[in-house]
């Protein structure tokens, strides 16, 4: 049971985690940092958090737990804000999609604190945000990653581990490193994809007859376009050397698909065609029951 817990950043996955708790009995009192009042107050009146406050020093007061559920590239100064208020008992985590910088960022400014300084990333997104989009059950069935620091007491990291596991997700842990080659490949070079193949439709002088006649396709595969923008591009910026490796990789296949088509080699497509429905069916299979 946390007595009171402060999030900064409570639009979906800040706000999520905190009704979540709210709805697990696992929360007393819970206090939204962020940097726009009118998305506190939003958040206050929707419930989703019990009070709201604009200075470090008032709203770490009594917190046994801090959690940084802001865009990625506000770490370093919200770290660098927050860390000569964090008291003995108030444990760090954060929600970031990348966790390099994130590490880089905790030895910087939280060195004092890096024995209750818990990094983690809720694998849990939407191109929903905001406050309003926030629900107690966004992490159920969910997974989330832990990249605990050497420093990190196991105390520390086992309370972090049940604040997640509170709120209905299953908790796994890797290190910074595999952690962002591994979402490179599998949630930023996505995203990246999207966003490209969208604004390359969109600047054609026929735009609006392409997206009139787009369905389904075109729905699903561009879904995550919708996404927040300033949140990925402070992903793709801090995780750029494992995205563009990853891109590279990407280029080498759609070279090969290019070169499939000038050669009209319809077996070569065909057979990559059924090799790639395959593993997207078997995973489909697996994880999304």
């Amino acid at each position: 049971m946390f007595d009171r817990i402060v999030v900064c950043g409570v639009g979906l996955i800040g706000g999520s985690f905190a009704l979540a708790l709210k709805q697990a009995g696992q929360v007393r009192t819970v206090v939204g940092v962020g940097r726009r009042r009118e998305t506190l107050e939003t958040a206050l009146a929707l419930g989703v958090i019990d009070e709201l406050a604009t200075d470090w020093s008032v709203a770490l007061k009594g917190a046994d737990l801090l959690l940084l559920a802001m865009p990625v590239g506000q770490m370093a100064s919200v770290m660098a804000a927050a860390a000569p208020y964090l008291e003995p008992q108030t444990l760090v985590t954060d929600a970031g999609s990348t966790k390099s910088d994130v590490f880089e960022a905790l030895y910087t400014h939280c060195g004092h604190r890096l024995n209750v300084a818990v990094p983690s990333h809720p694998i849990a997104g939407a191109e929903k945000s905001g406050p309003s989009a926030a629900q107690a059950d966004l992490f159920v069935g969910k997974r989330v990653v832990l990249t605990p620091l050497p420093e990190n007491q196991p105390e520390a990291v086992a309370r972090v581990r049940q604040a997640w596991e509170s709120c209905g997700a299953a908790v796994s842990e890797m290190s910074p490193q595999d952690h962002d080659r591994v979402f490179a490949a599998v949630s930023h070079l996505p995203h990246l994809l999207a966003f490209g193949l969208v604004h390359e439709l969109q600047g054609r002088g026929n735009a609006e007859q392409l997206f009139s006649f787009a369905a389904s396709g075109f729905r699903d595969f561009t879904r995550i376009a919708g996404s927040h923008p300033e949140m990925w591009r402070d992903i793709c910026v801090a995780n750029r050397h494992a995205l563009l490796a990853e891109l590279d990789a990407y280029l080498t296949e759609l070279a090969y698909l290019r070169a499939l088509l000038m050669q009209g080699d319809g077996k070569a497509l065909e057979r990559l065609f059924t090799e790639a429905s395959d593993a997207r069916n078997a995973w489909a299979e697996k994880y999304l029951k």
